[in-house]
């Protein structure tokens, strides 16, 4: 499929949606990405009690087998990546606000839709209701028509306009517009980044020999995934890009490069993780937002396990599909109440990651406060 041209990143306007604007009795400002970070920079408060140390934290919250991670800069910039699922009265906006007050924030600068499925986007007014949040990163409109996916996306529109807050929409290529981090776009609306990262473009050899992949139709495939670096550590959210995107993204050259750190995509269920990504990014640690009962797919661990240059992988729960066989060590699961009854109450455990500039970073387990440190290499 052809890319559209690509917008410069810094001039590109804010988007209004049409239903905001009939819902607020008026337009919503457009101001250029660079202002709106700066402003949010500006907020009084904002950032005082997060920029507590050098390092960037990031906090996987559980929700329950969908996806909401927040990572804080250093200068206590913010950016939550999705915010899990609606209703259970508030259970994942509840999570993510204590995550928030946690990190030193009162505000959240950006919040990033990967996609407009109901366990991403469905906690978008609950969190609004919760926290003040800067702007909403996203892929731009919903492809999926159904009448689920078009309700949390037509929920997600409303809460924007009640609450004032501003809305981009992202291409491959762009930064995302929070200070201080560095944070770039590679695949958004069922389009691949065109150039490689610094660090990428080699030729990618684990994509010979791969499966004919099941062409993706639904929001899945039109994932806004993400590549963070700070300092010598890469981490990549691809959010739930499916196979048959991977392999348009890492074939036939590799353009992301390796990266130490890889958030499992698709929560580990099978439709992702293809070896193109795997095994062409080397992660050093994998951590995976499964549920109990969602996501942590057999194959995806197999591949987990079987990947000679990972270190450790981190769930956020045992997978009842998994089994003792294939389930991480029980050190590395954030919640094993569920291992023996999949109908027991979930205490919420999450994992926390701290990374370090020259390339160390370490995750701790809330449910036993334990830490693995991994030093640079």
């Amino acid at each position: 499929m052809k890319q559209q041209k690509q917008q410069n990143p810094w001039h590109r306007t804010m988007l209004a949606a049409s239903v905001g604007i009939a819902l607020a009795g008026g337009s919503l400002l457009a101001q250029p990405a660079t202002q709106a970070a700066t402003q949010a920079a500006k907020q009084p408060g904002t950032h005082a009690a997060a920029a507590s140390n050098s390092s960037l934290r990031v906090f996987f919250m559980d929700v329950e087998g969908g996806q909401s991670t927040l990572f804080v800069t250093p200068s206590g910039s913010s950016l939550l990546v999705d915010t899990g699922w609606a209703d259970h009265n508030g259970r994942d906006a509840d999570r993510i606000v204590a995550a928030a007050h946690k990190a030193g924030l009162k505000r959240i600068d950006a919040v990033l839709l990967t996609h407009f499925h109901a366990d991403h986007a469905g906690g978008v007014p609950q969190l609004l209701d919760r926290i003040p949040v800067g702007e909403f990163l996203d892929h731009g409109p919903n492809r999926e028509l159904t009448p689920e996916v078009s309700g949390y996306y037509s929920a997600y529109l409303k809460a924007l306009a009640e609450h004032h807050v501003r809305r981009i929409s992202l291409h491959p290529g762009e930064k995302l517009p929070v200070p201080g981090l560095d944070a770039t776009a590679v695949t958004a609306d069922w389009k691949v980044i065109d150039h490689p990262l610094p660090g990428g473009g080699e030729p990618n050899p684990f994509c010979s020999n791969l499966p004919a992949y099941p062409h993706d139709t639904t929001e899945n495939s039109r994932s806004l995934g993400i590549v963070i670096q700070f300092g010598r550590t890469r981490i990549v959210d691809l959010g739930d890009l499916t196979s048959d995107k991977e392999v348009e993204l890492m074939c036939p050259i590799n353009r992301i490069g390796t990266a130490q750190i890889l958030i499992v995509s698709h929560h580990g269920w099978y439709p992702s993780s293809s070896p193109a990504l795997i095994d062409a990014l080397h992660p050093r640690v994998a951590i995976m937002d499964n549920g109990a009962l969602k996501g942590g797919s057999t194959p995806t661990l197999q591949r987990l396990k079987n990947d000679p240059g990972l270190e450790n992988w981190w769930q956020l729960h045992y997978s009842m599909e998994g089994g003792a066989k294939w389930n991480a060590p029980d050190a590395f699961i954030a919640n094993l109440d569920r291992a023996t009854d999949p109908q027991a109450p979930d205490a919420g455990h999450g994992l926390t990651l701290t990374v370090q500039r020259n390339g160390s970073f370490r995750v701790t387990n809330e449910r036993t406060g334990q830490t693995r440190s991994y030093a640079a290499r």
